[in-house]
């Protein structure tokens, strides 16, 4: 039990994190630092046993790591140059770089080094942006029915939210559009898909109306549409909601 423990140990200071009681990942040479790292403590049959490691492959990793490495000082240069860039540039934009200092090398073997150096561009990733956030509030009836012409203004609105990505950031447009013409009544930009954003894009469409127009908003079943403020301000100008299916596109699919 002892053995196990110092060994997990060993290994958490070799991977620089908790790889649990599974020791199949470890690479050979990793397998090959623990097991020094135990000689003064545990023979080296017993170690071997331990981690699945045979007495060639032992000795092969321990010749490998003695040759002098002929790239050692490149691999400084290029972790250097992978910090100090916030670990955004990757084997090619490093290799322009090295060229400029009049140093070249191919961009294989860059890319060899920083893989060995586990010098990684982190990925982020990119989750689609989704409103809906389930059946909160009961939904109303697809009044439109695909049927999105209108014989005059104010009659029938479309409205949904965008996603739109730049420099800085991402930011969220909400827009009402006329089924009449295609017009924008209102819209409003945020950097948030929230209800402040929604309303009050629905609050400037509504003071653009006259006197006895109440159109039909026609939206999805995000959740930006079922929370009580965006339901108030529709009940008290008399709008009437309309609502597509679940997931169902065609059902927003305007061609104006």
């Amino acid at each position: 039990m002892q053995l196990e423990m110092d060994i997990l140990k060993e290994t958490i200071a070799v991977l620089k994190k908790d790889p649990g009681i599974n020791l199949d990942p470890l690479k050979n040479r990793e397998k090959v630092v623990i097991i020094d790292a135990l000689q003064q403590k545990y023979s080296l049959p017993v170690l071997l046993l331990k981690l699945g490691l045979s007495r060639s492959s032992y000795y092969y990793q321990k010749k490998v790591q003695n040759r002098i490495d002929k790239y050692a000082d490149l691999r400084e240069k290029i972790r250097e140059i992978f910090f100090n860039s916030r670990q955004c540039y990757g084997y090619r934009r490093i290799y322009g770089l090295l060229r400029r200092e009049g140093i070249i090398l191919s961009e294989k073997i860059i890319r060899r080094i920083m893989f060995e150096e586990g010098l990684q561009v982190p990925v982020k990733s990119h989750k689609k942006y989704s409103s809906y956030q389930g059946e909160i509030t009961p939904s109303v009836e697809n009044l439109l029915n695909r049927d999105f012409h209108a014989d005059a203004p104010n009659k029938k609105w479309l409205t949904d939210i965008t996603e739109l990505s730049i420099s800085a950031s991402k930011v969220y447009l909400s827009a009402l559009v006329d089924c009449f013409d295609g017009m924008i009544v209102a819209w409003r930009l945020g950097t948030s898909p929230n209800a402040n954003l929604v309303n009050s894009m629905l609050a400037d469409g509504i003071r653009q109306l006259g006197p006895g127009e109440h159109p039909i908003v026609h939206t999805d079943r995000g959740c930006h549409y079922r929370w009580p403020g965006w339901i108030k301000c529709m009940e008290k100008a008399l709008l009437t909601r309309s609502m597509s299916k679940k997931g169902c596109s065609p059902d927003n699919a305007a061609r104006i």
